[in-house]
C-alpha cells in the first residue's frame, strides 16, 4: 500500500469535503489606476498576464515596472497567492492559474487583467490548489461559467462559487510531493532544451550577420508588405479558415478563399505584436497580421529566419499600450542582409535542419518532454479526481503505484 493510500485510509475513509472557493480563501482584483506598464522604471513592479499564462509557478525574477495610484485598495501580493487570467479570445484560456511559490519582495502588484485568490493555509495548501485548478475536471467546470461572444471572461462572483475538494493537509502535501517530481523532471528537460535553443540562435545569428560584401536592404525594397483582413461573421458562420494568431495557425476549418499562399512568412501586428511565423499551407491572415509577398530576389523561408534573428530589434519598435502594436512603416523599414538567392536557400536548409533538431516533437528532447507532459497530466488528473466517497479514483492502482516508484527512482538518480 502506498503512503497516499495509507493517508486516505487513516484520515478520510468516509469522504472528502468539497468547499466553495469563497469558503477557503479571499478573492482579489488586480491593481487599479495603472499607467506606463512595461516602462523602464515606475513606483511598483507587477506580475503580468503572460507570466501567469505561461507558468505553472510564477517567475518572480521577471517582474516589469508600472506606475499606479497609491491607494489603500491596492492589493499587495505575497508568497502562496494563486493568480488567474480573467479574459481571453478563447474560453479555454480563461482562469488559467499560476501560484507564487517563492518569496516575493515587498510591494509587488497584480496586472489589472488578472485576479487571484489567497487561500487559508490551515485549510488548503496553495500548490495543491494550483495543481487542481489546472486539472481537466476543474477546467471543464470553469468553461461552463465562462461568458462572452468575441471575447470571453469569467466573473469573480461566478468563480467564487466554484468548488474544490479539501482533503486533510497531509494528503494535499503528499499529492504535491508526487506531482512536483513530475514537474521537476520537466523543468530539467526544459532547461536542457533552452540551452540547445540558445546554441541554435547563436549559430543562426552568426550565419545571418552578413559581411561587407553582402548588401543590406529594406524589406519594402524586396517584398510587398501586406496587412490581413478581418474575418466577417458570414464567413465564420458559413465555413472556417486558418486564422493567424500568436505565431500559430488556429484552424477554424476549410474555406475556398485565402488571402495568403503557402510558404508565407508573417508577423503579428497587434496583441502579440512582433511575433514571427511561417506557414507552409494557405491561410487567412486576419487584420492583426502582416504577411510578406517576396520578390524574385528574396526567399520567404530565408526571410523568416532573418526576422527571428532580429526579434529584439523588432520588439523595440512595438508600441506598448493596452494592446501592443507595431506600425506598417516600422516593418517596411526593417533592414535585412540580401545575399544571392542560392546562398539564401543554402542557409535556409542548414537552419531548418538545426531548427528541426531543437523543436521537432518526434526526436530528441522535445519528444521526451512531450511524453513527460502527457504522463504528468494523466497522474495529475488521477490524483486530483475524488469520488463522492472521498477515495481517489484510479483506473489501475497497482500500475499507478509502480509508476510512482519508478518516478521516485528516476528522480533520485537525477
Amino acid at each position: 500500500m502506498s503512503k497516499l493510500d495509507e493517508l486516505i485510509k487513516e484520515l478520510c475513509p468516509d469522504g472528502v469535503e468539497y468547499k466553495q472557493l469563497n469558503e477557503v480563501g479571499s478573492i482579489f482584483k488586480g491593481m487599479s489606476g495603472v499607467t506606463d506598464k512595461w516602462a523602464d522604471s515606475g513606483n511598483c513592479r507587477f506580475i503580468d498576464y503572460k507570466n501567469v499564462y505561461d507558468h505553472l509557478k510564477v517567475d518572480v525574477f521577471d517582474l516589469p515596472y508600472a506606475t499606479v495610484k497609491k491607494s489603500e485598495n491596492q492589493f499587495i501580493l505575497r508568497q502562496g497567492d494563486i493568480l488567474f487570467t480573467s479574459a481571453s479570445e478563447t474560453p479555454d484560456e480563461c482562469a488559467i492559474s499560476s501560484v507564487i511559490e517563492r518569496e516575493l519582495p515587498d510591494g509587488i502588484f497584480l496586472d489589472d487583467h488578472l485576479f487571484g485568490i489567497r487561500v487559508d493555509n490551515e485549510i488548503c495548501d496553495p500548490v495543491f490548489c494550483n495543481y487542481f485548478f489546472r486539472s481537466k475536471s476543474f477546467r471543464k467546470t470553469v468553461n461552463k461559467s465562462v461568458r462572452g461572444v468575441t471575447r470571453f471572461y469569467i466573473s469573480m462572483p461566478d468563480f467564487a462559487k466554484l468548488q474544490i475538494p479539501v482533503p486533510p493537509l497531509e494528503i494535499q502535501r503528499e499529492i504535491v510531493r508526487i506531482l512536483d517530481k513530475f514537474t521537476e523532471l520537466q523543468a530539467e528537460l526544459q532547461a536542457e532544451l533552452e540551452l540547445r535553443s540558445k546554441q541554435y540562435e547563436h549559430y543562426r545569428d552568426k550565419l545571418l550577420s552578413g559581411n561587407r560584401e553582402i548588401p543590406i536592404v529594406k524589406i519594402s525594397e524586396v517584398a510587398e508588405v501586406n496587412r490581413g483582413k478581418r474575418v466577417t461573421r458570414e464567413q465564420i458562420a458559413d465555413c472556417s479558415l486558418y486564422n493567424v494568431y500568436q505565431n500559430s495557425l488556429t484552424p477554424l476549418g476549410k474555406y475556398d478563399e485565402y488571402n495568403c499562399p503557402e510558404n508565407t512568412t508573417f508577423l503579428i501586428a497587434a496583441g502579440a505584436a512582433g511575433e514571427i511565423g511561417f506557414s507552409r499551407e494557405k491561410f487567412w491572415a486576419a487584420d492583426d497580421c502582416y504577411f510578406f509577398k517576396c520578390g524574385q530576389s528574396l526567399d520567404s523561408r530565408y526571410l523568416y529566419h532573418v526576422l527571428n534573428s532580429q526579434k529584439e530589434k523588432i520588439a523595440s519598435r512595438v508600441r506598448r499600450a493596452s494592446i501592443p502594436r507595431i506600425s506598417r512603416s516600422d516593418v517596411d523599414n526593417l533592414n535585412i542582409p540580401l545575399p544571392t538567392i542560392d546562398v539564401q536557400r543554402r542557409l535556409t536548409d542548414v537552419l531548418d535542419n538545426f531548427d528541426n533538431i531543437c523543436s521537432s516533437l518526434n526526436i530528441g528532447l522535445p519528444a521526451e518532454m512531450k511524453l513527460r507532459q502527457q504522463q504528468y497530466e494523466y497522474y495529475r488528473d488521477q490524483l486530483l479526481t475524488f469520488a463522492e466517497t472521498g477515495r481517489i479514483i484510479f483506473t489501475d492502482r497497482q500500475t499507478d503505484r509502480q509508476t510512482d516508484r519508478q518516478t521516485d527512482r528516476q528522480t533520485d538518480s537525477n
